[in-house]
């Protein structure tokens, strides 16, 4: 995860202190010499399940650090804690419309044959899935969501007309106005004239019909 959050508009971002992004190693709040996280599963069945212990106290640890970095604040912070699981809640872009209006938002990412079912009853505040599919873990869905989040921050993107929500989803070209490619096939692409007018009225009505909330 670290690479991916240390690099490019993510990675800036976090160098400018506009956003804050932690990961921690769940082991560190194992109880045992080989700090082991997982259990075989009651009832029986394959695969290993993530325990409730280390959970429960992690989250509770950052809880607290949250709470003391904002004692001298009169507000308290607005903390969710998101567990991920296939039998969460969507995430759309609505869903992080939502999440934005939180100061702290504490990811649980699972791993093996799932988390002890006790963590979604009790620990955390909500499930989310990221599609109807499966991952080996919990850190793609996390960073995702990370992703998707933070670039609705104000600083992030650099403008605010940058986001997609504003300025809408349309086809964009660029330099050379024709592509040639080489070979035996000698594909010849262009950029529709439109672009290239310098009529920004015109470009507008265009953009506007590959504007996708309006088709």
């Amino acid at each position: 995860m670290k690479p991916y959050l240390s690099a490019s508009v993510l990675g800036r971002a976090v160098r400018q202190k506009i956003i804050a992004v932690r990961t921690y190693d769940i082991r560190q709040w194992a109880h045992d010499k080989h700090r082991r996280v997982d259990d075989v599963p009651y009832g029986g069945g394959p695969g290993m399940v993530m325990k409730i212990e280390p959970i429960h106290e992690a989250v509770e640890s950052i809880k607290l650090k949250v709470r003391k970095a904002a004692a001298r604040n009169t507000k308290k912070p607005r903390v969710r804690v998101v567990l991920f699981s296939t039998r969460g809640k969507l995430f759309t872009s609505e869903e992080a419309k939502r999440l934005l209006r939180y100061d702290h938002l504490i990811f649980i990412c699972g791993r093996y044959e799932g988390v002890d079912e006790r963590v979604a009853r009790y620990v955390a505040d909500e499930e989310i899935s990221v599609g109807s599919f499966v991952l080996s873990g919990g850190e793609i869905p996390a960073l995702v969501v990370v992703d998707t989040v933070a670039r609705m921050v104000k600083g992030v993107l650099g403008k605010h007309e940058s986001l997609e929500e504003v300025k809408g989803s349309y086809a964009v070209y660029t330099r050379p106005p024709v592509y040639r490619s080489s070979g035996r096939s000698r594909k010849q692409w262009t950029v529709p004239s439109v672009l290239l007018s310098g009529n920004h009225a015109d470009i507008k009505r265009w953009r506007a019909r590959y504007d996708r909330k309006n088709l």
